[in-house]
């Protein structure tokens, strides 16, 4: 079974990808009775790199509240490689992927011990009100971002 290279296209003018990493321990209540990590804690881990992601960039989950901006997944692809284990370290890498529409695309890599490759996944996020109705034009807080992103300054 052949995965991906990457879960989103790349035009030539579009600005590079972002990225933020973060370590975590793998804790007791996430793993099985094997001692492996139980596969739906996946989400959480990706979570966790979105949430740095969002701290480095300015698109934390409280700016974005405050913002009154929701921003949901409505697509979720894991691609599962290898078992993480009860009390190893994993590194969560966060890659933001430009797109014109308005959406986030982001792609995940978590590592294991020794670099070793662990998953790899994608998730796709719109933008609400908090009331759930769908936003058809960019909210401040995006258009903001989007252009700080096109601009080159968070090289």
């Amino acid at each position: 079974m052949g995965f991906p290279k990457t879960y989103f296209e790349r035009n030539e003018n579009d600005p590079q990808p972002l990225v933020a990493k973060v370590s975590r321990r793998v804790r007791f209540e996430e793993v099985d009775m094997l001692h492996i990590v139980w596969h739906g804690h996946y989400v959480s881990f990706l979570d966790d790199g979105r949430e740095a992601f969002g701290d480095r960039y300015g698109l934390s989950y409280s700016a974005l509240k405050e913002a009154q901006v929701a921003a949901p997944i409505v697509q979720l692809k894991l691609d599962y490689h290898a078992p993480l284990k009860y009390g190893e370290t994993m590194e969560i890498e966060t890659i933001a992927h430009w797109t014109d529409s308005l959406r986030l695309n982001f792609e995940y890599r978590i590592t294991g011990p020794e670099e070793r490759l662990v998953l790899r996944g994608s998730t796709v996020q719109l933008f609400m009100e908090p009331t759930g109705t769908m936003l058809l034009t960019e909210p401040e807080i995006i258009r903001d971002f989007r252009q700080s992103w096109k601009n080159g300054e968070f090289a």
